[in-house]
């Protein structure tokens, strides 16, 4: 059974009725003067360059959808995605051209310059999500390894958790974070409380991390009811597995009274 788009958009929790697929083409100027894009363009530039589209409405649709699925070219008849936009509106038309309010969403994040399909219609650059929900899948390549920015660097948000949690791109986070016990903190971004924690003795930051991915709570009672996704995580200070825990103990209390998160944060004791 072959594997095909309607799957991956299925899957996203994507409505195909309301989404637009577009495959980009490599051209660097257009015949009436306008910048096209190439294979080195940057994020910016395809963004910049996706968000003008023709006032024609034979060429474009006049009420286009809410998604906007873009791909690039790869060879005849491949298209690798790029991104999954959400479409806020119109911002601009002078006769010619119409400018739109686009920005990036997370749907299908995690196959970005991965999932590769089928384009069945290479003369074709711009179709309904319901007819590419046929085009089969070709490929959805390993992901590129993402580098571990270093404990004293590392910030991550609630869903970049999750992330860090089931992707194989984060390996190397993963055996860094299990490596070292250590004092941490979560930030609730809606109001700026904070909650510092302590992984310990047998525990590891990552063991502790990865408590909170699965509930959003980690069986803290301050933070049970209390909605994760706002939620942000960074590292105040790591030690190595062998430290006495009257060491630990100490520096987590030293961050609570610094951090005076008893009495204006998330810490109960």
């Amino acid at each position: 059974m072959t594997l095909t788009f309607a799957s991956i958009i299925a899957s996203s929790g994507i409505d195909p009725a309301e989404a637009l697929v577009i495959r980009h083409a490599y051209v660097r100027e257009h015949e009436d003067g306008t910048v096209g894009i190439h294979g080195d363009s940057s994020d910016d530039e395809i963004m910049a360059y996706t968000r003008v589209q023709s006032a024609n409405t034979r060429t474009f649709p006049a009420a286009p959808p809410r998604l906007w699925i873009v791909f690039r070219p790869e060879g005849g008849d491949r298209a690798r995605l790029w991104s999954v936009l959400v479409n806020n509106g119109e911002t601009g038309h002078d006769g010619a051209l119409r400018t739109f309010d686009l920005e990036q969403t997370e749907l299908m994040s995690d196959l970005r310059n991965r999932l590769v399909i089928h384009w069945r219609s290479p003369r074709t650059w711009r179709i309904n999500a319901t007819t590419a929900a046929a085009y089969p899948v070709v490929e959805i390549a390993d992901s590129e390894p993402v580098r571990f920015p270093g404990y004293d660097a590392l910030t991550l948000d609630y869903p970049q958790l999750q992330a860090v949690i089931r992707e194989h791109r984060y390996a190397a986070w993963r055996t860094a974070l299990s490596s070292v016990i250590g004092i941490y903190l979560i930030t609730d971004t809606r109001d700026g409380r904070h909650y510092v924690g302590k992984a310990g003795g047998a525990e590891t930051i990552w063991q502790r991390w990865a408590a909170y991915a699965t509930n959003g709570h980690g069986g803290n009672v301050e933070l049970r009811n209390l909605d994760s996704s706002s939620f942000r995580l960074s590292v105040l200070r790591v030690f190595d597995p062998a430290t006495p825990t009257r060491e630990i103990d100490a520096a987590e209390s030293h961050y609570k009274h610094a951090l005076d998160s008893r009495r204006h944060g998330l810490n109960r004791n």
